[in-house]
Order: C-alpha cells, then structure tokens, then sequence
C-alpha cells in the first residue's frame, strides 16, 4: 500500500512554521511514503522564492506544485529551473519556464505529479485543464507507474468533472486554491480518490489566510488595502490516500488536519 500525503496551500511564515515544527512527526504517524504541497502562497501568502522553495523540501516535503501565484515573486522564473523537484502548472503556455511535471521514486514506484489550473473565475492565461491532462498522461506514457494530479481551480464544479473524466486512470485528483477543506473525500468508482479542495496550510483565524478587518473593510468600501498574513489557529491541512498498488486503485482518501498546540 502507497501512500501519499498532499498538503494544501502553504500560507505565509506561519504555514511554513507549523510545517517545519511538526510534518516529520505527522509523516512517522501516517507512516507517508512520499509528501507532496502546494508552495504557490508561502512567500507572504503570494508565490515563492529559491530560499523558501529549499525551506520546504529541507522540511521533509518531496515534491512542490504551484498555482495561478507561481510568477508573483521577483526572479523566480529565473529559479525555478533549479529545482527538479518544482513543477509549474502544466497548463501554462510552453514558453514558461519550469517544469510541467515531476517524477518521484518511491522504493521502486515511479509516482508522477503534475497540476492544472482551472479556467473558470480564474484570471490566468492556461490552456483547457482537460485537454492538457490527456496530453500529459500520454506524455507520461512508460514514465511511471501512477499519476496524482493536483487541479488548482476556483469552481468545485470544475474540479469534480476533472476528477470523475480522470476517474481510473490517475492515482489521485485533489483540489486547492480556495483555501477552505471540503466534505467530499470519496474514491470514485474506478478507484480515483478526490476531493474538491484538502485546505490550506496556515492560519485559520482569518480570511483565507489574511487578517480579518482588511478584508472586510475592502467588501464594505472597496478601496484598496493591504491584506496582511494573520497568525492565528495555525494548521497543517490535507490528504491522505492510501494506494493499492497490486489493484492500481485507491482504497481511501481522508482529511487530515493537525492544530498548532494540539493533535490531529
């Protein structure tokens, strides 16, 4: 039985504190084979760097996926491409750099990642989620031996169709980027397991992960602020599924949640 631990949205110093404090205990708990997060908010809650992206993986973290913040720091793009365990979304033109995908070794298992961004409500230029992921698994044709794809999306009616099209060919299909766990965790009749959005990594006591007045002065008046990081009800959230790899299916797919101060 494989199993993989997928941490959600990375928000800010606290996000990556809690991480450094607690995830080498967590992955001895859930005896995970492999950690993969999504990096695209730790740095201030908007994209990463090079120091920051090597904090993660010195952390106990394997594989990093990004999102629509992937370019929001300076120099990044010119990074990236020194980290082969960074991928960029794959549906981005292939002008950009980085990565579209990555490959990890996992005691002989070839696990590859790779993540979509939605188009829907979603701002950034990015080719059909769909088309692109059928691109991807005959690219990956031979290279590994399953698939988890992350799909980075505000619509949860994007992510479920992208999951149920997905469903009996990639390991995992797991949803981020609104931040907010959802009570869908199910493994779909082919074996897929999937779940709209696994949370963010950060603080709860908040929007989003921002302070709370700010963002509420910006609804009632609509001028601009600026949206700190807050730092309370520090959490670790994500997935955990468990892979069997004789029946190539998933056999469950849970939340997991671990509190700043308190167990799981």
């Amino acid at each position: 039985m494989l199993k993989i631990l997928f941490i959600g949205d990375i928000v800010g110093k606290p996000g990556r504190e809690i991480l450094t404090e607690r995830l080498a205990r967590l992955r001895t708990e859930l005896k995970a084979d492999v950690v993969i997060a999504n990096g695209e908010n730790v740095a201030a809650g908007n994209g990463i760097t090079a120091t920051l992206a090597k904090t993660l993986l010195g952390s106990g973290i394997d594989a990093i996926t990004l999102g629509d913040h992937v370019w929001d720091q300076r120099g990044w793009d010119d990074e990236i491409d020194d980290f082969p365990t960074v991928c960029r979304p794959a549906n981005l033109p292939e002008s950009c750099p980085g990565a579209d995908h990555v490959i990890l070794d996992i005691k002989g298992f070839k696990l590859a990642v790779f993540t979509v961004l939605g188009r829907t409500f979603m701002g950034m230029k990015a080719e059909c989620p769909f088309l692109c992921a059928e691109a991807m698994f005959k690219k990956l044709e031979g290279k590994a031996d399953g698939v988890f794809v992350e799909v980075h999306a505000e619509a949860t009616s994007e992510k479920i169709a992208l999951g149920w099209h997905l469903d009996g060919r990639a390991i995992a299909v797991l949803g981020t980027h609104t931040h907010v766990p959802t009570a869908d965790a199910s493994v779909l009749p082919k074996g897929t397991a999937f779940m709209c959005d696994v949370g963010m990594t950060g603080p709860y006591a908040s929007v989003l992960g921002r302070e709370v007045a700010p963002v509420i002065s910006r609804f009632l008046d609509g001028m601009p602020k600026r949206f700190e990081v807050a730092e309370g009800d520090v959490r670790i959230s994500g997935a955990l599924v468990d892979y069997d790899e004789v029946a190539k299916r998933a056999t469950e797919v849970r939340l997991i949640t671990v509190r700043r101060g308190g167990g799981r």
